[in-house]
């Protein structure tokens, strides 16, 4: 059984129709073994949301109303009744069982030791550092929304820009006449910054205000431009609150790789070179064949 959500458990104490029972009260026994009110807190823990986790127990058991409590009660005998079947029945001692518990346990116990070591060094502090530096080195960049129109030849591109002189629509001779990236969309290339493009290419862009045109085509390893500026504007840092999340991943990432590190260190290890294989001596005839099957 899997409650939908904690928040349902979440009324005041005043619902409740009696005194909860301490953390340490017995509830039940199954095989002779106690069931505890805090081993049903251990259950609830698997539903409530994480910042109802650190609220402790005799407060927590106050804001359960009595349906919910039984229903936990009741997962909870049914949980440990299930392993004591399980045990009765000799899977604890299954090598398969045992395996798989073991990476388990495994997997937990690396897991936390890397929380351990790592959440703490990830702060508001750090991740506020972390923004400083990086809004510093990253200054604010001009960018151009651009149209062009590439063709293989410089007399293909003079013809384009005298069509568009003449005052035909750029998006028309784009789709007429353009082979390059854009061209079904009238030559359009969105926004981009002077190294997103060639030198040649971002000299003559980024020279050009919105709705001039290149007086002459551009060329560049690709063959003729004829481009058009629509828009300019000058970027701005994300705000601390915008970038907060993905520094405090990029923090995480850095700061696991570096635990990882540290932690192998501390550890002896002795590696142990595998036997090479056994080559074959020089001159040793191959096997006879198989002999035939009789038919």
């Amino acid at each position: 059984m899997r409650f939908p959500h904690f928040a349902f458990l979440l009324l005041a104490s005043s619902a409740l129709a009696q005194a909860p029972a301490a953390p340490d009260a017995i509830i039940a026994r199954i095989e002779g073994e106690p069931v505890r009110m805090s081993d049903v807190l251990a259950t609830a823990a698997d539903v409530m949301p994480a910042e109802m986790r650190g609220v402790p127990a005799e407060a927590l058991l106050a804001m359960i109303p009595a349906e919910a409590m039984r229903q936990l009660i009741d997962r909870t005998i049914t949980d440990r009744a299930l392993i004591a079947a399980a045990r009765r029945a000799g899977l604890d001692r299954d090598p398969e069982v045992r395996a798989r518990l073991a990476r388990a346990e495994a997997q937990e116990l690396t897991q936390t030791l890397l929380q351990r070591e790592v959440l703490p060094r990830v702060t508001d502090a750090t991740i506020r550092a972390r923004y400083d530096r990086d809004a510093a080195a990253n200054q604010a960049e001009d960018e151009v929304r651009a149209r062009h129109i590439l063709v293989p030849t410089e007399a293909e591109a003079r013809t384009a820009l005298a069509d568009l002189n003449r005052g035909q629509s750029f998006e028309d001779v784009a789709r007429r006449m353009a082979t390059g990236p854009g061209s079904r969309e009238g030559g359009d290339l969105g926004w981009f910054k002077r190294a997103d493009m060639v030198p040649p290419f971002a000299e003559a862009a980024f020279a050009l205000q919105p709705g001039q045109l290149v007086a002459a085509p551009v060329r560049t390893q690709f063959g003729w431009h004829v481009i058009r500026v629509d828009e300019r504007r000058r970027t701005q840092a994300p705000s601390f609150d915008d970038s907060r999340e993905q520094i405090r991943q990029a923090l995480l990432q850095e700061e696991v790789a570096g635990a990882v590190e540290r932690l192998r260190g501390s550890v002896n290890i002795e590696r142990v070179e595998a036997p090479a294989a056994a080559a074959p001596l020089v001159g040793t005839p191959p096997p006879p064949p198989a002999p035939a099957g009789r038919r």
